[in-house]
């Protein structure tokens, strides 16, 4: 640990350090970030682009006094380093250890869990209006990246911000914007200019002299603010945040520490919304990360001498590479196929077919919702949308899928990434809801592939049908299965894979394979189980599932990496109602009623009971082999 940071415990240390002392500081916390972060994996160009601007906040403002709120999260490595838990940046993103993201249980200057971009303004302006309320005289700031300012929650934020007039600072990230030397010196004079009282005072007075004069006084003052108006437009590159209501510092250089101290100090004395205009450069430092920074946006370990290279080919494919290679190919024979994703081209898998079909593919930003309207617009014009989006972040469009797509029937094919546990990003990552609600929508299709080959199947399938589908697929590598041509599946048919008739296993998507491993040890303790993929979750294959249930001599075990709230096992659980069969037993196994934590994919997975030794546990449970306390729901609560 270098000599400056081994010093700094809390912010109030960074009130007794030069300037000169801050700036090595910022080289000292670069190489520790490079160094933790290597060895656990996480969000490593976003946290080097912030380090001045991170350490410019805790040098000006007073957390947790003042708060500060971190849009997505991303960034809040080096506030969580410069607010006391440096020490354990060994635990970062793994299970019981320190979170990715903001977390109020964890520290109290972070003030606000985030997670899903475009909230800080919105929680910032609430938080506000909660000091003036309680008539509190702390600093309130949202901090913000350029990306997440595409998000329509935030300019709903920003509107709201501005007309009600409340002291609030929003530090505007921008890490991608290119503004020339002229221009930026020009709007940092202004910016200067404006956070001198003088300027204020100056102002205010002349506006009342203005208004003083006899008959002709509000209409030259109406002018005086045309013509200020216009110039403000030719020279202020923020004009549309003076349009909302927001004073606009800046642009300034980010990685300038004595421009930030100046600009943000400047800032606490302004009444009323406040906006800055911080340039920084994403993965500021590490030389790779600077120039790949989608690569290093959120990273596995790696060896930062010999960091890892985006061309290389795993011998396993991955869900989204998969999905990527069966719609490019697929939209070679259909030119109404057209693609769309919310900031998140690579993430998907669209790249690759942005990259062939550049004038059929949409990125709109982060703007889920604005995404699947949009998608509804094109299929109302006869196209076929497929819109790629994490399970997690589809959460946010909601009503546009019930609304827009599904009231109208229309054919849009919702690619459901990262269903299931994500593993290290936790709570507010994890794709553990999407079946819940999705189900229950009429007129919308869910299927849940168990491997990369029924992945293929699925796709085509759903650009098949005449209506909305909803594709959900776990996040990483596929089980390694040769894959044979896409073909089209028995729609809602679903498939026994294993007869057996003590017991019936119906497992969803990524817990097939686990049933399989359960059964085979099962058949040797002398139990003959079934094993059930029902591929869809709706429609249900309803002949497949009463079927093996009813042959089975000790009932059902449903098994899904998902909430068990409004889940797969609870779809089964109505088949059985609507059908008068009660009478049959079932286990549900799946995600209880708790928000799961980060951690490595294999042991959440195995907190949660979601393994065949667990799914054994269970199943010996259910025929009345009590020899294993079955513990999964006890484990979570540990």
């Amino acid at each position: 640990m270098g000599k400056w940071l081994s010093r700094v415990n809390m912010p109030n240390d960074l009130k007794k350090m030069s300037i000169h002392e801050l700036c090595e500081l910022a080289c000292e916390i670069r190489i520790f970030l490079m160094e933790k972060v290597s060895q656990s994996g996480g969000h490593l160009a976003p946290n080097l682009g912030v380090v001045e601007l991170t350490i410019a906040l805790h040098t000006i403002f007073n957390s947790p006094a003042d708060k500060i709120i971190w849009d997505v999260g991303h960034q809040s490595y080096v506030h969580k380093i410069l607010t006391g838990r440096k020490e354990q940046f060994d635990t970062l993103r793994q299970y019981k250890g320190l979170s990715g993201f903001p977390k109020r249980k964890e520290s109290e200057h972070d003030v606000f869990d985030t997670g899903h971009s475009s909230t800080s303004i919105s929680a910032a302006l609430g938080m506000a209006h909660a000091r003036d309320l309680l008539n509190e005289k702390h600093h309130v700031l949202a901090v913000i990246g350029d990306g997440a300012m595409s998000g329509g929650m935030a300019f709903e934020a920003l509107n709201n911000a501005g007309d009600t007039g409340t002291n609030l600072i929003v530090v505007l990230n921008d890490n991608e914007m290119s503004i020339s030397q002229n221009v930026g010196s020009m709007a940092a004079y202004l910016g200067r200019l404006r956070t001198d009282p003088k300027y204020f005072r100056l102002k205010e007075d002349a506006e009342e002299i203005l208004k003083r004069i006899p008959a002709i006084g509000g209409k030259v003052l109406r002018s005086v603010e045309r013509v200020k108006d216009a110039l403000k437009f030719l020279l202020v590159p923020g004009m549309i945040f003076e349009e909302l209501g927001f004073t606009y510092l800046g642009p300034v250089n980010g990685h300038q520490l004595d421009a930030l101290l100046g600009v943000l100090q400047g800032a606490k004395k302004i009444k009323g919304p406040v906006l800055i205009h911080v340039l920084t450069k994403k993965g500021k430092g590490y030389e790779h990360a600077e120039c790949k920074p989608d690569l290093f946006h959120g990273i596995g370990s790696f060896d930062p001498q010999n960091p890892p290279n985006p061309n290389t080919v795993s011998d396993i494919p991955s869900y989204t590479e998969v999905f990527s290679q069966v719609l490019t190919e697929a939209a070679k024979k259909d030119e109404k196929i057209v693609a769309i994703t919310a900031a998140m081209p690579s993430g998907t898998g669209l790249d690759a077919f942005g990259r062939e079909y550049p004038k059929r593919f949409f990125d709109v930003g982060i703007a889920e919702q604005h995404a699947v309207t949009f998608a509804a617009g094109l299929a109302a014009r006869g196209f076929k949308p497929v819109v790629a989006i994490y399970s997690t972040f589809m959460q946010r469009a909601y009503d546009q899928v019930l609304h827009d797509v599904c009231i109208q029937n229309f054919p849009v094919l919702f690619a459901l990434d990262r269903a299931g546990v994500v593993g290290e990003d936790g709570e507010t990552h994890n794709g553990l809801f999407d079946i819940s609600y999705l189900r229950h929508i009429p007129n919308l299709s869910i299927l849940a592939p168990r491997d990369e080959n029924m992945l293929q199947h699925a796709v085509v399938s759903g650009l098949s049908h005449q209506g909305p589908v909803a594709l959900r697929y776990p996040r990483g590598k596929g089980t390694g299965i040769k894959t044979e041509q896409p073909s089209l599946l028995p729609w809602g048919k679903g498939e026994n894979l294993r007869p057996g008739k003590d017991l019936a296993i119906i497992a969803v998507g990524t817990m097939v394979a686990a049933a399989q491993e359960a059964a085979e040890i099962l058949e040797k303790r002398g139990l003959s189980v079934s094993v059930i993929d029902p591929i869809f979750i709706k429609p249900l294959d309803d002949e497949l599932i009463i079927r093996a249930a009813t042959e089975a001599r000790y009932g059902i075990v449903t098994v899904e990496e998902h909430v068990l709230a409004g889940g797969f096992g609870s779809a089964v659980l109505e088949l059985f109602e609507q059908n008068k069969l009660n009478h049959i037993p079932v286990r549900r196994l799946g995600v209880p009623d708790y928000f799961v934590e980060h951690g490595a994919r294999a042991i959440v997975l195995e907190k949660l009971g979601l393994t065949s030794d667990y799914i054994v546990a269970a199943c010996l449970e259910q025929v009345g082999v009590r020899e294993k306390k079955l513990s999964w729901v006890q484990s979570v609560r540990e």
